[in-house]
Order: structure tokens, then sequence, then C-alpha cells
């Protein structure tokens, strides 16, 4: 693998990094109620889960997981099912408009795991993830001279990559965090984040 196709490889990543998607919104959802910390174990567990899925692909067990039609399927379904429900707990939210009361429950009932299995799940049962990295790494994979180090870094790329873009998002979060305190502001926030989820959880469902 060269330098300057591994540079072209980063273009891709880049692009593909910064378009929203569930990772994103999993990670606002949880900034949003938990502060920085939330936010971070969410990030956390989104990168563990995107690491998972690029050793995957990388080992070639993705091609197998994608091939095997129940198991694709049952991903899709239990991803769709967790995305649309984290939307509809962030809607509740919005509807119901009582922050104080939520996060005070919330910070007796959920640990740290919680978050971080918030981002881990998302993204792992989420099998457009490892469509991605099946359909971009073969493009700049040789199969007679690369090794399996050199997949495993294209898909650890793509894992970092985006966790500093969701950095990046939650430090931006926490400089206006005064501001999205505000009730009217948070409220519309989450009824955004909680949309988008339905949204991304239906589409993905609903993909042929």
């Amino acid at each position: 693998m060269t330098w300057s196709g591994y540079g072209s490889y980063l273009v891709i990543v880049v692009l593909i990094v910064l378009a929203p998607g569930p990772d994103t919104m999993v990670m606002l959802k949880n900034a949003l109620s938990g502060g920085a910390r939330g936010g971070l174990l969410a990030t956390a567990g989104i990168f563990a889960g995107n690491a998972l899925q690029g050793t995957a692909a990388a080992l070639g067990l993705g091609v197998v997981i994608a091939r095997s039609q129940p198991v694709f399927l049952t991903l899709k379904w239990l991803g769709a099912a967790y995305l649309v429900f984290l939307g509809f707990t962030a809607l509740r939210g919005a509807w119901r408009g009582n922050y104080a009361v939520v996060e005070e429950t919330q910070r007796k009932r959920a640990g740290s795991f919680r978050r971080w299995r918030e981002g881990f799940l998302s993204n792992v049962t989420n099998p457009k993830v490892l469509v991605l990295y099946l359909s971009v790494l073969p493009q700049f994979l040789d199969p007679v001279r690369t090794t399996t180090w050199d997949a495993l870094v294209l898909a650890y790329t793509v894992a970092v990559l985006g966790t500093v873009w969701l950095l990046v998002l939650l430090f931006f979060v926490h400089r206006v965090r005064e501001w999205l305190k505000q009730r009217k502001v948070r409220r519309a926030l989450d009824g955004v984040t909680g949309t988008a989820l339905v949204g991304f959880g239906a589409a993905l469902a609903l993909e042929s």
C-alpha cells in the first residue's frame, strides 16, 4: 500500500465521516443528557463497535456475515429497532421537558456502562457500517501484495477518524453547554435528535 493510495483513501473516509449518521446522533443524545462525560462514553462505545466491525471486515469475517442472509437480516432488524428505541427515548424527553427530574433519575439508574453500551450497540448492530468496510476497503487492497495488517490499518483509520470527528462535535457542544441548558433549546435538540434516530432506524429497516 503506497502513501498516495492511502492519501486517496483518507479523502474518501473523511467525506464519509463528516456525513451525519446514527453515531453522531447517539453521541449528541448522550452529550445532552450526560454532559461531556456522557458524550465521551458514548464515543468510546462507538469506537469499539467501529473497530470490531473493521476488524471483522479486514479478517474476512465481514464477507461471511454479509453473505449469510439470516445473520445479516437479524443484525439489520436489531440495529433498526435499537435506533428507533433510542429515538423514541429522546422524543419522550423532548415531549416531557422536565429535565431536572429526568437527569436526577438517570444519575441514580445509569452508570457509565449504559452510555458506552448505547454507543457500542448503535454501531455494531448497524450492518451499513460493515457494508461500508466491505465496499471501500477492497478498492485499496491488492490481494497479491497487501497483508492483513494493511487491511487492519485501513479499517482502523475509519474508526479513528470517526472518533476524532465525534470529539470535535463534543467539544463544540461542551463550549455552548450553557446555551444548550435552556429548556426550549434542549427540547428542540432532543426533538431533532430523536426524529433523526427514528428516521435512521426506519431507513435501515426499509432498505432492501
